[in-house]
């Protein structure tokens, strides 16, 4: 089968099911459970998505969200929640001396991970297991949010900042991945839940900015500490949600990637020919599925999936699909990806 996962933008389950993205969402247990017991629900009463009848499970983070948060509040950025939008990261803008400076902190000791740590703790002791992971973001994502614009210039004329500033983040990022992982057994469906028709326990580095600089400067920069992340954690993928992951895909796949996030626009014909033995995880464009009508939204599935020119390790998503995208449009997705599979009917008008 194609695999199809869906994730709504906070924007879309506070206006339909009045779900508030405020700090108890992510830091009060109860809360959390709550929360992820209604959208589970929600999710297959309105879209035959997940299992019916979902029972309460000791949550430690979400899995129906986008957007990172803890790897960048470790390091001493300021996180702003809100009832209706992810965590909003604020740039701190650290000058070079302050970059030189960080270090990978202790996460037993250090907030948001201290908190966590301590519910997972009770969580496990009440249920005697606890699921879920966090969003650990990417390298490059996180030094933008350390650095700010500057890191870009940073990455062509300062290459001791750079390869320190990469260090940290890197090594900040396994230890919160390897810590989640071995309490949880996953690490990054929070990242993107499409993991879980591969292998769950698929560590994903978010790649959001590489799109930002040239394949030649990622090669330069940024790629050693990917092949380092990739050498800690197997099976590796790759989430780039820019429109041009064909540009990086040699360069990507000597991580020994096995997962990698197709964004929207990105040739993905070109991506099938130089990543064969991939998975490859195609993404729609949520300002289309808000805005197009089904008959579209059935056509872009239908070819990217001709495009990609396979029916094995392949599969659909749609992320952070936001308030007022039809639910028609949800559906034609699901049916153009099962209309991919031999001996199958439509499930839904056309």
């Amino acid at each position: 089968m194609i695999p199809v996962e869906f994730i709504f933008n906070p924007n879309w389950w506070f206006r339909n099911y009045g779900i508030s993205f405020d700090r108890p969402f992510y830091f009060d247990s109860r809360a959390r459970i709550d929360n992820d017991l209604r959208m589970r629900r929600a999710l297959h009463e309105r879209f035959g998505l997940g299992e019916p009848g979902p029972q309460p499970r000791p949550i430690a983070g979400s899995r129906h969200v986008a957007g990172g948060f803890v790897i960048p509040a470790l390091l001493g950025v300021e996180i702003r929640f809100a009832d209706s939008q992810a965590p909003w990261n604020l740039p701190a803008n650290l000058d070079r001396g302050q970059i030189l400076a960080l270090r990978v902190p202790e996460l037993e000791t250090t907030w948001p991970m201290s908190e966590c740590i301590a519910q997972m703790d009770a969580l496990e002791k009440e249920f005697g297991y606890v699921v879920g992971d966090f969003n650990t973001g990417g390298v490059i994502n996180t030094a933008l949010e350390l650095r700010g614009q500057q890191l870009f210039l940073d990455m062509l004329e300062d290459t001791e900042l750079t390869a320190h500033l990469f260090r940290v983040v890197a090594e900040t990022t396994a230890r919160v991945a390897a810590y989640v992982k071995r309490r949880t057994g996953t690490c990054s469906v929070a990242v993107n839940r499409s993991i879980v028709n591969v292998h769950a326990g698929t560590f994903l580095d978010s790649n959001c900015s590489v799109q930002m600089i040239s394949p030649r400067l990622y090669q330069a920069t940024l790629l050693e500490w990917e092949r380092w992340l990739a050498e800690k954690f197997q099976p590796f993928g790759i989430h780039h949600c820019g429109n041009n992951l064909h540009r990086y895909a040699q360069l990507y796949a000597t991580t020994g990637a096995s997962f990698y996030d197709v964004g929207w626009g990105s040739d993905v014909a070109k991506c099938s020919e130089l990543l064969p033995d991939a998975f490859l995880n195609l993404r729609l464009s949520p300002v289309r599925m808000l805005q197009c009508p089904a008959g579209e939204i059935r056509r872009d599935v239908e070819s990217l999936l001709t495009a990609a020119g396979r029916t094995a390790k392949v599969g659909v998503c749609a992320i952070n699909l936001d308030h007022g995208t039809p639910d028609e449009n949800v559906l034609a997705v699901l049916d153009a990806a099962k209309m991919r599979q031999p001996g199958m009917v439509h499930l839904f008008p056309k």
